[in-house]
């Protein structure tokens, strides 16, 4: 049982890393029209600019599901979601109003960068709700099958098997239609491995933090902070 200043800090760090997830979401959503190319050394990867804070969100949910339980991660996932149609519905009230004469970003500016935004914003939403639930759902049944040990397994196995689903579904909801379908194949397999690569590489920041925050809060190993 916490103490009343200890629940305070641990939902104060439940607003923060919420907070952290929302804006990591929403800028995804916004600079998801550029494509760039990643070069590592072994492989060049063709991905959204829009993939690069994304494994930062699948990183937090795995630290709620941890330490908060899986019906507090889901209401941050549900939040995220909100946060996305209010976003939504901002860029088409933005361009609802023509630019005066003297402003920095005119209409053609604006259009170029934010015609596609409510396919992409949609598609994201589509995705990203499906992937989270799922990686979600995967934490905790890895983490119940385990009794709470491995927690590297309950890490990757979650993200890399829902970073899949969510690449799957944005590609297709983007570009069906628009993109032959060999392209999409290879923006499927590139945006997937960029991500599963993430996720391999934050195990050690997962572990570091959630170390942290159960000694800190004096939890158990599979212990969560209840209400």
């Amino acid at each position: 049982m916490l103490s009343k200043q200890k629940k305070q800090q641990a939902d104060n760090l439940y607003l923060l890393l919420g907070a952290l997830f929302i804006a990591a979401l929403i800028v995804c959503n916004l600079i998801a029209n550029k494509f760039v190319s990643v070069d590592l050394g072994f492989k060049v990867f063709i991905i959204s600019a829009g993939v690069l804070p994304y494994p930062v969100t699948f990183l937090i949910t795995d630290i709620l599901s941890e330490i908060y339980g899986r019906q507090k991660t889901n209401k941050v996932v549900i939040s995220g979601f909100a946060a996305s149609v209010f976003v939504l519905g901002i860029l088409w009230l933005g361009n609802q109003f023509n630019a005066i004469p003297d402003s920095p970003v005119d209409d053609t500016t604006y259009g170029a960068v934010f015609k596609n935004s409510w396919r992409v914003i949609f598609a994201s939403m589509v995705a990203y709700l499906s992937a989270q639930l799922v990686d979600v759902r995967l934490f905790h049944f890895w983490k119940n099958l385990t009794k709470g040990k491995h927690l590297w397994l309950r890490n990757n196995g979650s993200t890399v098997l829902s970073q899949l689903l969510d690449t799957t579904l944005v590609v297709g909801v983007l570009f069906i239609g628009v993109k032959p379908s060999n392209e999409l194949v290879a923006l499927i397999i590139d945006g997937w491995m960029f991500k599963a690569m993430c996720a391999l590489l934050d195990t050690p920041i997962f572990y570091v933090l959630t170390k942290l925050t159960q000694n800190y809060f004096g939890l158990k190993p599979n212990e969560e902070i209840t209400d």
